[in-house]
């Protein structure tokens, strides 16, 4: 159940910041396994249109509801960031109905096998990525006007990555996480100590400090052979480090602002360049 990985009171242990004047992050606690502070994290963007999408969304508390009216009001795109980010898309749905659902094709079918959690509705979705359409105008012309998309198909998750191009920002789930989840859990700082060896682990595998030889060879040897595609992988990378942009805003961990393209290079060295 879904309950179990988020906290009872998200207005407590939320924080809501701008990024950038046009993007919103809600960062919070979130649990892998029920064991592990990964922290979860919405991106709230203001298109130039007016029109606002939400990427990855988390509890919409009364404080998210008012940076949202700050924007305009006007929730436009709900975007699951992947097979795994969804929990909250009914939520945001039955507040906002005239807001699209968008995700990545597959999305649909795992949510309705999903029947004993009640936060899991069975909505219809407007749009869904596959590797035919990802890099289309299909979901509309104010999108594509803001957006660059990639969805790395070879990824097990089927990631959403989402290059918001006005304000030099990209935007991701699960592609690249950067533990420790400091500011999701600034709110509740104890919670992020202890968690013994797994959480050592894994923290050592998701963590972009130093030469992160944990999460090269994570990224490599697993999540990149994940679907049996790894060229297809690299190909997704490539053209994601191929944009300009200079800030990166993960589901997990901190954001990283200055020197993103860096870190993301340095993570994705192997993909980039070939393992030597």
């Amino acid at each position: 159940m879904s309950d179990k990985l988020i906290p009872k009171d998200p207005s407590k242990v939320q924080v809501i910041r701008n990024v950038t004047p046009n993007v919103v992050t809600v960062s919070v606690p979130f649990l892998r396994f029920e064991k592990i502070p990964i922290g979860g994290r919405a991106t709230i963007i203001k298109l130039t249109s007016g029109a606002i999408a939400v990427f990855s969304p988390v509890a919409l508390t009364d404080e998210v509801k008012a940076k949202i009216a700050e924007f305009g009001g006007n929730v436009a795109y709900l975007i699951a960031g992947d097979l795994e980010h969804h929990i909250f898309l009914t939520q945001w749905k039955t507040e906002y109905p005239a807001a699209k659902l968008i995700g990545p094709k597959g999305l649909p079918e795992r949510r309705k096998a999903i029947t004993n959690d009640p936060m899991i509705g069975k909505e219809e979705f407007d749009f869904l990525y596959d590797e035919t359409n990802a890099h289309s105008a299909a979901i509309s012309d104010e999108f594509a006007a803001d957006f660059e998309v990639e969805l790395v198909n070879a990824h097990p998750n089927k990631e959403i990555v989402l290059f918001y191009k006005p304000e030099k920002v990209l935007i991701e789930a699960d592609l690249m996480f950067n533990l420790p989840p400091t500011e999701q859990y600034s709110k509740n700082p104890e919670a992020l100590k202890g968690g013994g060896l797994l959480k050592k682990i894994f923290f050592s595998l998701n963590t972009t400090v130093g030469p992160a030889k944990g999460h090269k060879r994570l990224l490599w040897y697993a999540i990149s052979n994940g679907a049996k595609d790894r060229a297809g992988f690299n190909e997704s990378v490539k053209r994601i480090h191929g944009w300009d942009w200079n800030t990166l805003i993960p589901c997990h961990g901190d954001t990283i602002e200055g020197t993103a393209k860096e870190t993301f290079a340095k993570i994705f060295d192997w993909h980039l360049n070939g393992k030597k």
